[in-house]
């Protein structure tokens, strides 16, 4: 049996998390490969690594001096390493840092050595081997994730070596230049090694005992998720649960390996189990809310527009022209409304309307901005009758109005557009009468 560790930067963040951490993988025999992110915050107001070090290569690609900067970094290495009491010296590795960021590597390479170095400890406090995952982990020339060379490489070095330490986030392109996958990549980086071993579980250590139903920024205290699958994981993280990456569930949902998301201060706790199916009911008719504000619509209006082949073709064609991907496309007869995000439209919105006017001919166009789109998911909601219908009443008592609904033929989901301003209260309006009060 083997099972793929990865700890986050808050679990990594001191002498003293690192202790935990070791007692955690001591505790299973099977916890065999470790992939540690850079060291986070020790304590409120405290900068990550990982900032550490883009703020210091950016003093350095600018031509400034970086070296009370880098003092700092290699300060918050030595603190960990002497509350460890290890015999480590990270002396060269701080050198060749301080060449490469005057000989500008690159944001990629300098960020990436929060993770390396972090490996570099780790390794030595556990007793395992190092594999520097510019090693393993490989990107094409255009920087894109080469999966199939990436596990055969990978696993047959950690086939070879049986306990090792493999630092998150970063891989290295075909010319050697370092990769990092997008913020919070060392998520990534546990799946792609669990796939690799084929390993039975991949524990996900981090702040947190799991999935929480509802953000606990908005909900105080909410209920926890045992179990969730993949599809759901996959509905919430995009629409802002932010517990695990979202692109961290494609490899070892090819394998069919389960993610057991812990919490490093509460090892105790079972936490969320992320799998591929299950038997197991949700303690609710839903699994989880999770949404983000900042969307606004583009209602298109055409009569005929049913009957006329390729309109929605047209339409779309006039967003992708200038580079903006959409979220919803609920329509009608006559109607079709794009949802799109205000941030990335409202600099290009009259060339966009140009655009649809050009190409579909419409009737009419109106825009409406400052819209949330919220998603209620729930494996649950498919063999339950009236659940939208308790989410409308929710919001209706609430005196909230819903902009849009948009329900997925999976029956998993149920997307609700409302004002931004409604935000906050149409979450806590859907959490309280699926949750709360059950009604």
């Amino acid at each position: 049996m083997a099972k793929v560790v990865k700890f986050g930067g808050s679990s990594l963040a001191s002498a003293e998390q690192f202790q935990k951490v070791g007692d955690i993988i001591r505790a299973d025999k099977h916890r065999r490969f470790v992939v540690p992110s850079a060291p986070g915050k020790r304590f409120s107001g405290d900068t990550k690594v990982t900032d550490m070090l883009y703020a210091c290569y950016d003093l350095a690609a600018a031509g400034k001096s970086f070296s009370k900067e880098l003092k700092a970094i290699k300060a918050r290495y030595d603190e960990i390493i002497e509350g460890l009491m290890l015999e480590l010296s990270l002396e060269e590795e701080f050198k060749t840092i301080e060449k490469n960021f005057k000989a500008k590597m690159g944001r990629d390479y300098a960020a990436s050595r929060g993770e390396y170095l972090n490996g570099i400890v780790m390794a030595k406090y556990l007793g395992y081997e190092f594999i520097d995952a510019a090693t393993v982990i490989f990107f094409d020339e255009k920087g894109e994730f080469d999966a199939e060379k990436t596990n055969a490489i990978l696993s047959h070095r950690l086939t070879e070596c049986g306990l090792a330490v493999v630092p998150g986030f970063y891989g290295a392109k075909p010319d050697g230049t370092v990769k990092t996958f997008s913020r919070g990549g060392s998520d990534v980086t546990g799946s792609i090694v669990a796939k690799a071993v084929r390993a039975d579980v991949y524990e996900n250590w981090t702040d947190v005992s799991g999935f929480m139903i509802a953000d606990p920024r908005i909900i105080d205290s909410p209920e926890s998720i045992d179990v969730i699958t993949y599809k759901e994981l996959r509905e919430l993280s995009y629409m802002g649960a932010s517990v695990l990456h979202e692109d961290a569930i494609f490899p070892v949902r090819q394998e069919g390996i389960p993610i057991n998301i812990r919490n490093t201060n509460k090892p105790d706790d079972k936490g969320t189990w992320i799998v591929g199916s299950t038997c197991q009911k949700s303690k609710y008719v839903i699994t989880g809310i999770a949404g983000k504000k900042g969307f606004c619509s583009v209602y298109i209006e055409k009569d005929m527009m049913n009957s006329e082949i390729g309109f929605g073709r047209k339409v779309l064609q006039a967003f992708e022209d200038q580079g903006i991907s959409f979220e919803h496309v609920p329509s009608g007869i006559d109607t079709m409304t794009v949802f799109v995000h205000q941030d990335e439209f409202m600099n290009k919105e009259q060339q966009v309307v140009a655009g649809i006017h050009r190409l579909a001919k419409p009737d009419v166009i109106e825009i409406e901005a400052d819209i949330a789109l919220i998603a209620v998911v729930g494996r649950g909601m498919k063999s339950t009758r009236g659940t939208a219908g308790r989410i409308f009443s929710a919001l209706a008592h609430n005196r909230i109005n819903v902009k849009m609904i948009d329900q997925g033929s999976s029956e998993q989901n149920i997307i609700i557009g409302v004002a931004d301003s409604d935000f906050e209260t149409a979450i806590k309006a859907i959490y309280d009468i699926f949750v709360t009060t059950k009604l």
